[in-house]
């Protein structure tokens, strides 16, 4: 973000009111460390670990200024993701202070995997992601206000007609408790 871009959203999550707090936006916002089990840490420099001081000032005005029940929803990375975000990338026992839900598109990339494999490896080195899928579909959110229910809904194949829609996983986020939880 530029300086007056920050400033916006940061004067803007400040006055809230509001008891959710949604952030939309196109990047993942989560520090993934996406090398393998014996490689060093690999992260995508065109998402927001691009951009680590930006997003650490973020996540630690999240922290101090606690504007209610702050999640950032994202999307156009073609596959899905639940991420605890902490205050501390690198100290997972930091506060959780949002919660990054990631959304695929319904077709883009044809038919993709679910990627249980991938999962295994991931936690490993992030125990912050919480879900991992990439498998075409999209992500619905219900909001009410004891909690943001979240539903990843995928199917199988979309480079031929007929796949069923199925809810691959759900969580929620409780009104005042950062951080995603498996229903």
């Amino acid at each position: 973000m530029g300086a007056a871009q920050e400033r916006w959203l940061l004067e803007g999550l400040d006055r809230s009111t509001t008891r959710w707090n949604v952030i939309p936006q196109q990047i993942m916002m989560a520090r993934v460390d996406q090398g393998s089990n014996t490689s060093p840490p690999r992260f995508a420099m065109d998402q927001w670990p691009g951009y680590e001081a930006e997003r650490r000032r973020l996540l630690s005005f999240l922290d101090a200024r606690k504007p209610a029940n702050p999640v950032v929803l994202t999307g156009d990375i073609h596959s899905n993701w639940v991420n605890n975000l902490h205050v501390d990338p690198d100290d997972e026992r930091s506060a959780v202070v949002a919660t990054e839900l990631v959304g695929t598109s319904i077709s883009s990339g044809g038919d993709g995997g679910p990627g249980a494999g991938r999962m295994a490896t991931l936690q490993s080195r992030n125990p912050f992601v919480k879900y991992y899928n990439g498998q075409r579909g999209y992500v619905s959110c219900e909001v009410t206000p004891a909690a943001l229910t979240a539903k990843f809904q995928g199917v199988d194949y979309v480079t031929r007609p007929g796949a069923p829609l199925v809810t691959r996983a759900a969580f929620v986020i409780e009104n005042g408790k950062a951080g995603a939880k498996t229903i």
